[in-house]
């Protein structure tokens, strides 16, 4: 995805990468444990889109900020935030692409990890349609 390309991502901003991560990690615990293969497909992830500006004691603190925030206010207020951090179509499908790249990343797309990928896409004005074709292009493998 053209969206992942370094440039495109550094001019993201630093609000919109934590929402990104913030994503990914509630993609990550969607199905209420973060196995290893979830957590492999995480780091890569973050590394990668963010070429690797965001990685050790940096994402440790924002997935604990992004966890601690979860807790307190529950998905659909997380989903919220991410939305209005991500005003922009384009990180959007990013974040969504990105989710569905964790939740897919164990081979296993669990009931709570799909509901997760809609309520998602739902949350970030994306068509469902339009995401039912992303997770099927993204989970064929």
């Amino acid at each position: 995805m053209r969206n992942t390309d370094p440039a495109f991502v550094r001019d993201l901003g630093d609000e919109k990468i934590e929402a990104l991560v913030e994503m990914m990690f509630l993609a990550a615990t969607a199905d209420g444990e973060l196995g290893a293969d979830e957590l492999a497909q995480f780091s890569k992830s973050a590394e990668d889109l963010t070429s690797r500006l965001v990685t050790g004691e940096k994402l440790d603190a924002l997935l604990g900020r992004a966890k601690k925030e979860l807790d307190t206010h529950g998905r659909e207020a997380r989903l919220s935030s991410v939305k209005a951090r991500l005003p922009d179509p384009s990180a959007r499908k990013l974040a969504l692409t990105l989710a569905i790249r964790i939740t897919a990343a164990d081979g296993i797309l669990r009931t709570s990890e799909r509901e997760l990928l809609f309520e998602t896409a739902a949350a970030l004005d994306i068509d469902g349609d339009a995401a039912a074709d992303l997770v099927r292009e993204l989970t064929k493998a």
